[in-house]
């Protein structure tokens, strides 16, 4: 059943979330992986439109992939290696609904460099 390993991943992030070291190597995935901290760009037009408020923009949109879809990927991977994980121990199929989002990735995507980073973080086995 799928409610022991989402028991397990639970208990796991529990236990880790405010752990320092976690938090450390988790925001340093983010910066050589993602692009953070991403930009903020000040928004002269918009501002101007405004009456003065000064606008800016949190550009998440210049994250690698263009979304925040590897924040979740960056931080499932690291849990899997604390918690233990070998890559044996996560190959899956690939159900049908993602093999077509998958071949769209771009090359200079984030995703070949966090597979790569996977293979080199986790253990084949135990």
């Amino acid at each position: 059943t799928l409610m022991q390993p989402l028991d397990e991943i639970q208990t796991a992030f529990k236990q880790i979330k405010d752990d320092p070291a976690f938090r450390e190597e988790y925001y340093k995935l983010l910066k050589d992986y993602s692009g953070r901290p991403t930009a903020l760009t000040y928004a002269d037009r918009v501002t101007e439109y405004l009456g003065g408020a000064k606008i800016y923009l949190k550009r998440e949109d210049l994250n690698h992939t263009g979304s925040h879809k590897i924040n979740n990927a960056l931080g499932q991977a690291l849990l899997a290696k604390k918690m233990g994980k070998t890559r044996k121990s996560l190959l899956k199929p690939v159900p049908a609904s993602m093999v077509l989002p998958l071949q769209q990735l771009q090359p200079n995507s984030a995703f070949p460099v966090l597979c790569l980073w996977v293979k080199r973080m986790l253990p084949a086995s135990l």
